[in-house]
This record gives structure tokens, C-alpha cells and sequence, in this order.
């Protein structure tokens, strides 16, 4: 280490492994002895003691309160060892063989549709890479709607939704029809036939929940449903405790903003009721994620840093018998220096490769593959496809309380596809497969299809469905039935609300007589009004981004207070006020901070609560300027394909008091950008009476009796203020 010097002391000027040292050296002589101690102890017993001896006095030092930052990585290896891996339930041969099926299927899909005339495109490679991320979930985890705890809510990555399809034909839940209309939504049979490529609940109503293909929308709006179910919960309206919410996201998505900047929520509110599982298979769409540095060690880093319990499944059981006789850590030091660059180069070679530049870097290594076989060393895989190591992760992960839990698993993209495809830097943009692929594919599949009817029509080969008298096909559907239902999966049970009548409306209809106020204030006096309604009124859900004093919303911080699942735990500056600022574990206020895109998330998530719970909330969402449509315009086109229900208020809009902020706050474009969006009505109100109106109105295409014949459109009111 190197230093600078500061009144004659040494001072470490390096961060390292989340250990920060900027104190002078007061005492040179005891300091090498320590040094010389510890490496004393590393050449005598090796590294394992002395790794073990380090952090026995870190943990010595928490327990006599000396501060020490926290290690926010741990080695390159599986969180959890091998001998506290829980008993695998499942039948494994079963399993493997549906889970074949569906690969082959998921890949036919994406395939066939690039025949002669079509060519529309799609992914197969993503799915190829989390087929055991998702099978584990969908055989062991993820309950359904008929669950008597209420089901799960899963979001799928986008570019996996074939594998999801492929599912849902063994399934008996579509036809080999509708998987040939894939990314053919209008054109292949007229609307209602073909398969949108990524989930999309607006255009398959009864099948996708959430559309998660905006990168880093998934994460954002994840978190605020597993914040909203707690919401629901606390307030009375239905038990969401055995609901878990689940997020698949890809390593290359969480370089969007948005999947990491919601994390602290999570953390905050102690949301165990949320996983997030990260694919991560090295790769975006170009090339890898992190070539020269390690994305799994970065995430874990970060994840920890934010407060969440942390999960790596980063080798198969292959690996375990290596890991195990690596007396002195030789073999964990590659792992942890080797960069994600060279790891994608290995799997992308042969075994003979993979010997010579990995293992052979270090003749203890060397020495411990020596008896095994090239194709053997070739066999040794990443955790992700191992669906013993992903079974025991998910099982740790409902078990963890306190905290939500991310699962950071290895794969590879393109995996079983061929060596065309496994980790090649352009296997994202790769839509089809040669004659011989096929071949290759159906080979280590081992489907049951013969060459002749390959080569029959090479852009046509066929799905494969083993009848419906076979015992895995069974044996995956009767674990489906176990689990509550088919999943994903969309229902609409709420019933219609009852309105307020006319009267509610009346003092705003006579508008404010020689008082001039802004239709930003008729409408926080009318909201007022019908949160006092006796049948609908506790179904509102205000969201407001720390602008409610701007708003005049402060009112309602003594009456409807403002949620907070811990209630609160301290005096408030101004509790002695009329309007003092008061949270409850019951509040029916939702204030988000200084957090459009949070606020965002939340208003999907009370909007969508009709079909998510049953259960008809009316969320309204008041921004401020250009915050609304301008800076989360994409979260609230995911709003709208998730048929969200209620009003966007923009309650300080216009270029008429806000020119002096300066360009960026003059908002004239608000209005016309929710003009724009088919699932808004947009409005501009001058006066209070038009405010009355638009509310209603609404209220009734939304929640009364019209709602199920509606569009599902939510209402926007922009206007001055």
C-alpha cells in the first residue's frame, strides 16, 4: 500500500473491499507487527485462517462498537453452501424432461416465425438462458390465483415471455395456432390470435399481468406492489401476508437508472415480501455487461450496500467435488480474479480451452482437473442452470425476514442452443437456426423428432407435445393445480362501486364566487368531500410527491394521515398544529418524497388493484410541472398497458406561473402528451365546475356500473394553477 504523509504519520489513501483507511499511522512499529503478524498466520495455515481470523475481528469489533464500514462482497461462489442445501421435492427426471420440451418449444416459436413472408423477429436466447430460473419457480414457488392465501405476483422479463408461451401450450392453454402467431398480433387471424411478444396485458386481457419490457420499469414497479400489497394489508381491506412478489430481471437491465433507484424503498420498509431473481448471464445486446470486471460481485456490492439480503447462485453442483478439495483457496482466487470478458470466452470454446485458460493458470488448479476428462471440464456448470441450487435459493429466500432478498444466478446466454449461440456476443440479435442447429439443438434436447421432418421444411419444424397420457406432462400440471392455478394469469372479479351522488359535486358546480382560486384548489376541496363518502370514500388513495403543502393537500395529513408501515415513532416539529404532520401504520396517504417515478409505480400498482386483489382502489396521483408526463411518461404507458384505473392531476401545469423557474419547468406539453396516449382522457379545466364534472365522470366510466364496459382509461386532469 501507498501513502501520504500528514504531520510526519503515513496515511492510507486507498478504498478497498468496501474498507476505508484515511487515519494516520500513530504508531508505525505495532502496525507492521500486526501486519507481520497476520502474514504469518496466511503462510503457516494458509488463506482459509486467515480469512477466517479477519473477519472474527471484524465481528470483534462490531461487538465492542469500534465502526468498521461493512463487506459488501463476499467470494465468487454459492451463498449457500452445499451441505445447507434443503431436500430437492421434486421428481428431477420429470422435470428435466418437460423442461426439455418446453426449451424446444420456446425456441420453435421464435424460429418458425421468421418463415418465408413473415420474418417478424423475437429472442430466443434470453429464455434459453433462465429455463431453470422459471421452471423451479413455476414446479416448487410461484402460487396461483385459486391459492387460498390470494397468489403470487410474478414479473417476467420480457424477452423469456416464449418460454412462458411454450409453457402455457403443454399447458392446454394455447394451441400450436396461437404460438405460430407470435409477434403477430393483428395480422395472423385478426386481433385475439396471435402472441405479442412481450407481456402485454392490454392485448391478451386474461394472460399477462404486468408488462415489464420498458428496461428498469419491472424493478420500480415490482417494489411498489410488494409496498402496495403491505399497503392493502395494513388498511384492512384484504390479507395479502402470503403473497409474494417476484422480479425477473436481466443483468444488463439493472444498468438503467430505474431498476436501481427504488431500491432504499425496498430496504426502508423491510419488503420481504419481494424477490428479485437477476439472470445473469454476462451479457447485453451487444456484447458483455461487464467485460473487464464482474457484474455479480458489483450487484451483490450494491444490493448490500442498499440493505438487501443478498443470494448468489453462482455454480452447479458439478463444481462442489473441486471447491471441496481446494484445500488452500488456489481455485477460489481464480473465480474471483477471473473478469466476465474471459469467463464468456470460456463458454464460448471447448473443455480443452477452458483446462488451458482457466484451471491452467495455476498449477494447484491445474493439478485439480488433471483426472477429469475435456468433456468432463466442459460439464461443469453455472449455477442458474442447476435446478437443485436454484431450488435452495428461492426456499432461503422465502424464509429471510426483515429484508427483501435478490438472487444474483449465473447463466449463459443462448444455453443448449449449440455452440452458434451459448455466449456469443451477437446471441441476443440471433432469431433462427440452421438445418444443422436444429439438428444440434434436438440432439441435446433429446427430442423425439426425426431428421425427416427437419429437413422437411427447415423453417417449420415442428413443436413437440408428448400426449396427453404422459407422466411428466402430468406431473407438471398437477403441480400447477397444487400451486393454485396456472400462472401467469389475469383476472376481474372486482364488482362495481357505489358513487356519491350528485350533491357531493354541488358547492364546486357553484363555482367560488368572488373568490378566484385555481382549479388545482377546487379540486383538493372536492377530494376532500368524497373521501368523507361514506361507501367509497376510504377506496381513495392520494399519492403525492412531497408537494402536498404546494397542493393545499396538507389538510389531510391530522385526518387521512400519511402511511407508514412503522407507524410514527417520533414527535412531530409541528404536532401541536392543526395540521401537523402525522403518520400511522393505517394512513391512507401515500407520500412518496421527492420520487415521481416511485409515485408512478404506486399509482399502477392502487390502479391495477381491481384485477391484482379484487379489490377497486382509486388512486390519485398530483405532480408537479413537467414531473408528470414529461419525466415518467414511459411509466405511465406501463400504467396504461396494465389498464390502469384513475387520475393523473397536474396540479401546478401551464406556463402561467411557472415561466420564472426557468425553460425547463415552463410545462405546456403535459396535457399534450397525455393527449397522445389512447388510454388517457385528457383534460385542460379553467374553472371549478368543469373539475365537478370531469371527476364524476370518471368516477363512473372507471368504478360504477359502466367500468366493465369501459376501455379501462384513466382520467387526466391538467390544468393551471
Amino acid at each position: 500500500m501507498t501513502g501520504q504523509t500528514t504531520g510526519g504519520a503515513p496515511r492510507v489513501n486507498i478504498i478497498r473491499d468496501g474498507l476505508a483507511a484515511h487515519l494516520p499511522d500513530i504508531d508505525p512499529e505495532e502496525t507492521a507487527e500486526w501486519i507481520d503478524s497476520f502474514d504469518a498466520v496466511l503462510d503457516a495455515a494458509g488463506q482459509q485462517r486467515a480469512r477466517y481470523l479477519m473477519l472474527r475481528m471484524l465481528q470483534r469489533a462490531r461487538e465492542r462498537h469500534v465502526g468498521v464500514p461493512s463487506l459488501t462482497s463476499t467470494d465468487y461462489v454459492n451463498t449457500i453452501p452445499t451441505d445447507r442445501e434443503p431436500w430437492f421435492p421434486g421428481d428431477e427426471e420429470a422435470e428435466r424432461a418437460f423442461r426439455r420440451w418446453i426449451r424446444w418449444n420456446a425456441a420453435m416459436t421464435v424460429h418458425r416465425a421468421q418463415r418465408p413472408g413473415i420474418g417478424v423477429g423475437g429472442h430466443i436466447s434470453s429464455y434459453a438462458s433462465s429455463a431453470t430460473l422459471y421452471e423451479v419457480g413455476f414446479n416448487h414457488f410461484f402460487r396461483g390465483k385459486d391459492h387460498p392465501g390470494g397468489g403470487d405476483q410474478i414479473y417476467i422479463q420480457g424477452h423469456a415471455s416464449p418460454g412462458v408461451y411454450a409453457r402455457a401450450y403443454l399447458e392446454g392453454r394455447l394451441t400450436e395456432d396461437r404460438l405460430d402467431g407470435f409477434r403477430q398480433e393483428l395480422s395472423h387471424g385478426g386481433p385475439g390470435h396471435g402472441l405479442p411478444s412481450y407481456p402485454h396485458p392490454r392485448l391478451m386481457p386474461d394472460f399477462w399481468e404486468f408488462p415489464t419490457v420498458s428496461m428498469g420499469l419491472g424493478p420500480m414497479n415490482a417494489i411498489m406492489q410488494a409496498r402496495y400489497n403491505r399497503y392493502l394489508g395494513d388498511r384492512g381491506f384484504t390479507n395479502t401476508d402470503d403473497q409474494h412478489v417476484w422480479a425477473f430481471l436481466g443483468d444488463g437491465e439493472m444498468d438503467e437508472p430505474e431498476s436501481r433507484g427504488q431500491l432504499q424503498i425496498a430496504a426502508t420498509e423491510g419488503l420481504d415480501n419481494l424477490t428479485f431473481v437477476v439472470n445473469c448471464n454476462l451479457q447485453r445486446l451487444d456484447g458483455p455487461v461487464r467485460g473487464n470486471g464482474k457484474i455479480i460481485q458489483e450487484l451483490e456490492a450494491f444490493f448490500r450496500g442498499a440493505g438487501w439480503n443478498v443470494i448468489k447462485v453462482v455454480w452447479g453442483r458439478e463444481w462442489d467435488a473441486l471447491l471441496h478439495a481446494d484445500r488452500d483457496g488456489a481455485l477460489i482466487n481464480l473465480m474471483n480474479t477471473t473478469p466476465d470478458g474471459d469467463f464468456q470466452t470460456y463458454k464460448a470454446n471447448d473443455g480443452a480451452y477452458v483446462r488451458d485458460h482457466f484451471f491452467g493458470r495455476d498449477p494447484r488448479t491445474k493439478a485439480l482437473v488433471e483426472p477429469m476428462t475435456d468433456a468432463q471440464v466442459w460439464n461443469l456448470k453455472r449455477g442458474g442452470h442447476d435446478y437443485r441450487k436454484v431450488h435452495a435459493a428461492y426456499a432461503a429466500a422465502l424464509e429471510h425476514h426483515g429484508q427483501p432478498t435478490v438472487i444474483l444466478a449465473k447463466t449463459i446466454k443462448g444455453y443448449g442452443l449449440g455452440s452458434h449461440f451459448a455466449g456469443r456476443n451477437a446471441t441476443h440479435q440471433m432469431k433462427k437456426l440452421s438445418l444443422a442447429d436444429l439438428k444440434e439443438f434436438r440432439d441435446s434436447q433429446r427430442i423425439p423428432i426425426t431428421d425427416k421432418q427437419l429437413e422437411a421444411d427447415p423453417y417449420l419444424p415442428p413443436y413437440y407435445h408428448p400426449g396427453e397420457d404422459d407422466d411428466a406432462l402430468q406431473y407438471m400440471r398437477e403441480r400447477r393445480r397444487s400451486l393454485g392455478g396456472p400462472l401467469p394469469s389475469r383476472r376481474v372479479t372486482a364488482k362495481p362501486l357505489v358513487l356519491p351522488g350528485d350533491k357531493v359535486y354541488d358547492f364546486v358546480r357553484k363555482g367560488s364566487g368572488k373568490q378566484e382560486v385555481a382549479t388545482t384548489m377546487a379540486f383538493v376541496r372536492l377530494l376532500r368531500e368524497l373521501i368523507k363518502d361514506k361507501d367509497i370514500g376510504d377506496r381513495f388513495v392520494p399519492i403525492i410527491p412531497d408537494e402536498a403543502r404546494t397542493f393545499g393537500m396538507d389538510s389531510m395529513f391530522p385526518t387521512q394521515k400519511i402511511y407508514n408501515p412503522n407507524g410514527q415513532q417520533y414527535t412531530s416539529v409541528d404536532a401541536e398544529l392543526m395540521l401537523a404532520y402525522r403518520e400511522s401504520e393505517q394512513g391512507q396517504l401515500l407520500h412518496e418524497g421527492i420520487n415521481e417515478a416511485g409515485s408512478v409505480g404506486s399509482f399502477t400498482a392502487v390502479g391495477t388493484s381491481y384485477a391484482t386483489h379484487g379489490q377497486p382502489m382509486i388512486p390519485v396521483y398530483v405532480f408537479y410541472s413537467m414531473f408528470g408526463f414529461q419525466r415518467t411518461g414511459d411509466s405511465i404507458w406501463a400504467a396504461a398497458d396494465q389498464m390502469a384505473r384513475g387520475f393523473l392531476i397536474g396540479a401546478t401545469a401551464g406556463r402561467t406561473t411557472l415561466t420564472g423557474e426557468g425553460l425547463q419547468h415552463n410545462d405546456g406539453h403535459s396535457l399534450l402528451l397525455a393527449a397522445t396516449n389512447p388510454a388517457v382522457l385528457a383534460y385542460d379545466p379553467a374553472f371549478s365546475y368543469e373539475v365537478a364534472h370531469i371527476v364524476k365522470d370518471g368516477l363512473r366510466r372507471m368504478y360504477g356500473s359502466s367500468a366493465k364496459r369501459s376501455a379501462s382509461r384513466s382520467a387526466s386532469s391538467v390544468g393551471d394553477s
